[in-house]
């Protein structure tokens, strides 16, 4: 049937209401002319040229772009079709650009699915395209509150679909290796971690400014609640730097998010916590604090939010510190790898080796290893028998630590968490913490 204006809203209106029950389809691939599967990139800000650039070079092609944003998304329309340009064996240069991702949703040519939008956009887009069977690479933290992780860990599973989280420090061997000295127990019995980042979310107070041309205002809010345009939430044109909008509460969650969905996630790896979480969440002993609340597990692991950067696992016979390109390891007081800086000598590369040979021959635990995230994707998406390293269950876990530990420092109270019925209990928290108000169309 032909696409008629009248059609797309159709479609696109039910797929703005929830539960956005839409029906698996057939590998669009198969009817590709380069049997590629077809994929599109919904957001193409900072963060997203980097995955346009990997993802040109995977076994897919990409058909369509969307943003709010027409600078950006004709740039990235742009550099699509050059690519392919010179590149003719890899596909048509015939790359569409759009506004509303609906669009792309309504596509049945279109397989894959990478999503780089604001925080407060993740789940709406992702379920939208899970549930019109399309895989999923989505940014981190795959949500924007815990209600909306526990919607996309379904909704992957009834339609059968395979998603990435962007958590890509589980795709470095130093991050790996950290991880696998814990849970062999070559530092003792884990009694606490710290995790280093940046402060919490804070409520949006920035003034109006005059608007963008070329921007969707309305679209780039969606969900959000209505306020007026402000260039540090959505920069105007091109830009190099990653926006603010990260910074509030109405679109992020601050550092504890943006930061915490890499760092957390590495404390739940660490901990062999992936398929639970902390049972007890308790905020800082100081009122008004940006550090120190604290995730606490049921075997008594505590993880509490520190000042600086990385990921500080303390054991009974010592410790693993581990951050992008540094690698600590200390046992029974005897440094066994160091690469903080370039005057240890050395390379954390050849620090971390130093620590498996010593440490890891023998290791009974093998952890999942995936050189490249978006390759390990790729490869779930093509054997669908393993699911990617960084998964719906794992991404949407890690992104409800971050969820939980603002919420100590947006309410100031301890908490009781039940990570297997994902709820508050003995009497603490509030239902309303676990989601948000959603602006009409859009629910989850």
């Amino acid at each position: 049937m032909r696409t008629t204006r009248r059609n797309f809203l159709k479609t696109t209106s039910a797929i703005a209401a929830a539960p956005f029950i839409l029906p698996s389809r057939i590998w669009a691939a198969d009817t590709q002319p380069n049997n590629k599967p077809g994929m599109a990139f919904i957001g193409v800000g900072k963060q997203s040229r980097g995955l346009l650039s990997n993802f040109l070079h995977q076994d897919v092609q990409i058909l369509a772009v969307c943003d709010v944003d027409t600078t950006r998304r004709d740039d990235s329309k742009k550099k699509v079709d050059a690519f392919y340009a010179k590149n003719p064996g890899k596909g048509p240069a015939d790359c569409k650009a759009y506004n509303d991702f609906r669009e792309i949703v309504n596509r049945k040519d279109i397989d894959l699915v990478c999503i780089a939008t604001p925080d407060h956009w993740h789940a709406v887009i992702t379920l939208a395209c899970l549930r019109s069977g399309k895989d999923v690479y989505c940014e981190k933290p795959l949500t924007h509150n815990i209600h909306e992780a526990v919607e996309i860990i379904k909704a992957v599973d009834v339609n059968k679909r395979v998603l990435q989280t962007g958590s890509m420090q589980r795709s470095s061997k130093e991050f790996r290796v950290a991880c696998e000295l814990v849970q062999n127990g070559c530092i003792g019995k884990i009694e606490k971690v710290e995790c280093q980042f940046g402060d919490p979310g804070i409520p949006c107070d920035l003034p109006e400014e005059a608007a963008e041309p070329g921007l969707d205002w309305n679209m780039w809010l969606g969900p959000a609640e209505k306020r007026a345009y402000n260039s540090v939430l959505s920069p105007r044109g091109m830009h190099d730097h990653f926006p603010n909008w990260r910074k509030y509460r109405e679109f992020g969650g601050g550092m504890v998010t943006d930061w915490g969905a890499h760092h957390l996630d590495i404390a739940q790896w660490g901990l062999a916590m992936d398929n639970s979480g902390p049972v007890e969440i308790r905020p800082p002993e100081q009122a008004q604090a940006k550090r120190g609340a604290t995730l606490v597990y049921a075997n008594g692991v505590t993880v509490t939010h520190k000042d600086g950067f990385g990921v500080h696992f303390f054991g009974t016979q010592g410790e693993v510190k581990v951050n992008r390109g540094k690698f600590v390891c200390i046992r029974d007081g005897k440094t066994i790898a160091k690469f903080e800086k370039r005057e240890d000598g050395s390379s954390c590369s050849a620090e971390v080796q130093k620590a498996e040979k010593e440490l890891l021959q023998d290791a009974k635990i093998k952890l999942y290893e995936s050189k490249s995230h978006t390759d390990n994707f790729m490869d779930c998406v093509k054997d669908r028998s393993k699911k990617p390293i960084t998964s719906e269950q794992i991404g949407g876990r890690s992104a409800i630590c971050c969820h939980l530990m603002n919420q100590a420092y947006y309410n100031g109270k301890k908490m009781l968490w039940d990570p297997a019925k994902f709820e508050f209990t003995g009497g603490t928290g509030d239902p309303k913490w676990l989601t948000r108000d959603y602006q009409s169309p859009w629910k989850v």
